[in-house]
């Protein structure tokens, strides 16, 4: 379906019955990214939810970069609530993704049931992750200049984005940014927030998270230290819980989906 969030319109999958739980993609994905979940969660009795982001797939592509800010991003979500009547949802993020459902939980704390973090940690937690955080980020100073970075990106059939993300369904992702139009407003959401001001400018202080998270974590990541979502229990007023997946990398709901899928199972209350 189509819903409209303050003049952006998102394509949003909605599958199944019962409690609902929003699925948040990151960089460079689309909703496809949660293909091998959505059918686990729907036989387990949920009411799936699972828009392409803006700047992604099906989705409005704004040119301005402030309008991949992240109060944006959390507008988005509840406005998909609010279009479907809810007042609540689980809010499961990957990448980008968590940090939306992060910014979502702290900003609006009524909407979110429980959150689920994978990969990236709290913001602020992952501010303050210190250099070894930071060496693994040089990436997002790259991505600050527009046009160099997509044709590092994209250059000699799209190498340098093959090796740099080891993306497991790379071909099929290329391919989406390629028919969309994706790959700039998807590197316009570090152009909003990760700046270079930024790694000088003290974290921005969010509040406290009120609903039950957990924050996943794979060791093959190659973006992400395990510091930086350890330390997001710090951030949350209620429960935090910390599960390690071992062996896959970034993307492990694509690389260790049973694994992925029997911890949403576990946590997420139906």
């Amino acid at each position: 379906m189509r819903i409209d969030s303050g003049g952006v319109t998102l394509d949003v999958q909605v599958e199944g019955e019962g409690r609902p739980v929003v699925l948040l993609h990151g960089f460079p994905d689309s909703k496809r990214l949660w293909s091998k979940q959505v059918p686990a969660l729907v036989d387990a009795g949920f009411r799936v939810i699972v828009p392409d982001q803006r700047g992604y797939g099906a989705s409005d592509k704004p040119s301005e970069v402030d309008a991949y800010a992240i109060p944006f991003l959390a507008i988005d979500v509840t406005a998909i609530l609010d279009h479907l009547g809810l007042e609540r949802a689980h809010v499961v993020g990957h990448d980008w993704g968590s940090a939306v459902a992060w910014a979502t939980a702290a900003f609006a704390p009524e909407r979110v049931d429980h959150l689920v973090a994978l990969s990236v940690g709290h913001p602020s937690a992952f501010a303050s992750a210190g250099l070894a955080q930071r060496e693994k980020s040089w990436y997002m100073l790259l991505f600050q200049f527009r046009d160099i970075a997509e044709q590092w990106l994209t250059m000699n059939d799209w190498a340098n984005f093959r090796e740099w993300s080891q993306h497991p369904d790379a071909d099929a992702v290329i391919a989406d940014l390629q028919r969309d139009g994706s790959l700039t407003p998807g590197l316009n959401w570090y152009r909003a927030t990760i700046t270079p001001q930024s790694l000088i400018d003290p974290p921005l202080e969010l509040p406290a998270v009120q609903s039950p998270a957990m924050g996943l974590w794979s060791s093959g990541d190659f973006a992400l230290t395990e510091e930086q979502m350890t330390q997001s229990s710090k951030y949350c007023a209620n429960t935090f819980r910390y599960e390690r997946v071992e062996g896959p990398g970034h993307w492990m709901q694509w690389e260790a989906p049973d694994k992925v899928n029997a911890l949403l199972l576990d946590f997420l209350p139906r």
